[in-house]
C-alpha cells in the first residue's frame, strides 16, 4: 500500500475508536444515575432572563492617608423577564445601597478585595436591605460589569 493511504486508515482508525471511547465514558456515566432512580435530574424551569444595567456608580471612600479617593461601580443586575420593569423601578433605591455599602471601605481595604469579594458584599447588602423592608429583590443577582479604585 502507498505511505499516504496507510496514513489515512490510521487516522480514521484513531478517530473512531477515540468516538466509541468517549461514547462508552459518556453512557457509562448516566448508567448508574438511571439505575439508582434517586439521582434522577431535578426538573429545570427555563426562565428567561434579561440584564438592567446600573451604570456609574460612583462612591467616595473613607479618607485614610490623605487626598480624596473613589469607587466607581457598573451593576449589571440579572433579572426574569417579568420582573424587568420592578428592577428598573428600583435603580435609585439599589444605587443608594451601594453607595452605603461601598462608602464603609477605605482606599486600602477596597485594594484587597477582589471583584468577586466586591459582588458578594454588594449582593449581601442588597438581600439585608430588602429583608429589612420584608420584600423580594425583583432581580436574581447583581454583577460587577466595572470596577474602578482611584
Amino acid at each position: 500500500m502507498k505511505k499516504p493511504l496507510v496514513i489515512a486508515l490510521a487516522a480514521a482508525g484513531a478517530v473512531l475508536i477515540a468516538a466509541a471511547g468517549g461514547a462508552w465514558w459518556w453512557h457509562s456515566r448516566q448508567a448508574p444515575a438511571a439505575a439508582d432512580g434517586s439521582a434522577a435530574p431535578a426538573p429545570r424551569h427555563d426562565v428567561e432572563y434579561r440584564y438592567v444595567t446600573l451604570d456609574k456608580t460612583i462612591v467616595m471612600l473613607r479618607p485614610d492617608t490623605g487626598g480624596n479617593h473613589y469607587l466607581a461601580l457598573d451593576l449589571v443586575f440579572k433579572t426574569p423577564v417579568k420582573k424587568e420593569r420592578e428592577t428598573k423601578d428600583h435603580l435609585p433605591l439599589l444605587r443608594t445601597i451601594v453607595v452605603k455599602a461601598m462608602s464603609a471601605h477605605t482606599v486600602e481595604s477596597a485594594n484587597k478585595l477582589g471583584v468577586e469579594d466586591f459582588t458578594r458584599e454588594i449582593n449581601d447588602a442588597f438581600r439585608k436591605s430588602y429583608a429589612a423592608e420584608q420584600a423580594e429583590p425583583p432581580f436574581d443577582e447583581a454583577l460587577i460589569a466595572k470596577l474602578i479604585i482611584e
